[in-house]
């Protein structure tokens, strides 16, 4: 119960300090296959990397792609969605993907942040403008 409520606040938190993010992201996506995926939420715990991101019903790990970016003593995780999510029921909270640090290539307890545009769901952006 503690731990999801944690991650349920790290969640909020980064969605709500990313809203305000706009323009380029942190370090270049040049030559990286795919398109930069919004993600809804983003959260790091226990050397994992969580995940939230669109999806039409289809979306799963092999969809989206992580790339590491090192930059000094810290690491960018860029999330590139590699296959099109062509099915047609749309789930408006996305879904969660999830990669252990060990899998990305990081070090345990490493420093990261993310560089993929942060998205309102769309159904609180409609709330929002009442």
């Amino acid at each position: 119960m503690r731990r999801t409520t944690a991650l349920c606040v790290a969640a909020a938190a980064l969605m709500v300090a990313g809203c305000a993010l706009t323009g380029d992201p942190r370090v270049s996506t040049a030559g990286m296959p795919g398109q930069l995926e919004p993600v809804h939420a983003a959260a790091f715990t226990h050397d994992t990397a969580l995940f939230r991101v669109s999806s039409n019903g289809c979306t799963s790990k092999a969809d989206v792609q992580p790339f590491i970016t090192h930059t000094g003593d810290s690491a960018v995780i860029t999330l590139r969605r590699v296959d099109e999510d062509r099915c047609s029921d749309v789930r408006s909270d996305g879904v969660q993907l999830q990669w252990s640090f060990e899998e990305l290539g990081l070090e345990p307890g490493a420093e990261v942040s993310v560089n993929n545009p942060y998205m309102m769901p769309q159904d609180s952006a409609a709330n929002g403008a009442s």
